[in-house]
């Protein structure tokens, strides 16, 4: 097939492209590149898919929020599969330019429901996030909860994101997959990550902030787990039979969480950091940020049953492989 990747520069869509063109897809990458964090790592990850794929990988730079420059991209290009991982993301920062909110999350997402309905494709996947469950106290969060107190406007648009392609699969029988991402770290990792943060700062030997005083839980998802359950949804696409899917449809849309289904404590994610790099962390606790939450756990009975995944990496694992590749990217070695 030939599928659109939105964020193809970003880490998730990075690592889906990669995997996708190494089954023999060919990949059309969508991302504007925005300086939310620095360009040259974006620059470097798309070096990274055109050195290893060749021919299979066409990139366009453009705002997925403009519709007309989508379409001139994509004119004379099949489109078979939308997997849409573009976004603005960050929770704090969406307390300081909600705007770009709007833009990404919301205008973008349309833009690719309404690709999705005009080139017919056999299914549509996108990102939303475990931001969704907001200030929620029943742990794991399953799919069934009700979410609708965000705490965060980022929280806020995705689920719009949600609801939207509820609506368009409910009027177009499009085949969708919403997938709610739990803390996903690893190689080639966004710099606004605490994984990410951290291992800066120790490794500088500065103070590390740690929120809430540390009694905080994150239910860390290593990213080659991540990419396993966007490639097994999209090879799987829900079937318009109206039956009753994840998430509560009968439309053909499903929500599925896609977590490590092991909740750590922020305070134990330190310590295997500080094994990992090989030095203790100076920690600065601070109170809890606004539009935060305390816990996040991923109840993924859902997608283990219809999809059959299941992650297998511990951050005892995933960890290390992160600063290893930290330290290459950085010239730490």
């Amino acid at each position: 097939m030939t599928i659109l990747v939105t964020g193809a520069a970003g880490f998730i869509g990075m690592h889906v492209a990669d995997r996708l063109m190494g089954q023999g897809h060919a990949v059309v990458g969508i991302d504007n590149l925005n300086d939310y964090y620095p360009v040259a790592l974006k620059q470097a990850r798309l070096n990274r898919l055109r050195e290893r794929h060749g021919k299979l990988f066409t990139f366009h730079e453009l705002d997925f929020a403009d519709m007309a420059a989508v379409q001139a991209a994509l004119a004379d290009q099949v489109i078979e599969a939308i997997v849409h991982l573009g976004a603005q993301a960050g929770v704090r920062y969406s307390l300081v330019n909600p705007h770009a909110y709007v833009r990404s999350n919301l205008s973008g997402h349309v833009n690719m429901l309404e690709l999705a309905r005009e080139r017919h494709v056999r299914h549509l996947v996108y990102a939303s996030s475990s931001s969704v469950y907001g200030g929620n106290e029943s742990l794991p969060f399953r799919v069934e909860d009700r979410v609708d107190h965000p705490v965060s406007l980022y929280a806020a648009t995705k689920r719009a994101d949600e609801l939207m392609s509820e609506t368009y699969a409910h009027l177009f029988r499009i085949p969708m997959t919403g997938l709610r991402f739990f803390t996903v770290y690893g190689p080639w990792g966004r710099p606004d990550m605490a994984m990410w943060i951290f291992t800066s700062r120790i490794l500088a030997g500065e103070p590390i902030p740690v929120f809430n005083h540390g009694r905080m839980q994150r239910d860390f998802t290593y990213i080659d787990d991540i990419v396993d359950g966007v490639i097994g949804c999209l090879d799987h696409p829900p079937t318009d039979d109206g039956a009753l899917k994840a998430g509560g449809s009968r439309a053909p849309h499903r929500l599925y969480n896609i977590g490590n289904n092991r909740p750590e404590e922020l305070m134990h994610l330190i310590a295997v950091l500080e094994d990992a790099i090989g030095m203790k962390a100076q920690v600065d606790f601070q109170p809890m940020q606004p539009g935060d939450v305390h816990a996040t756990f991923a109840d993924i009975s859902a997608i283990v049953q219809d999809i059959g995944f299941f992650p297998r990496t511990a951050i005892e694992t995933g960890v290390p492989r992160f600063v290893n590749w930290y330290r290459r990217y950085n010239d730490l070695d």
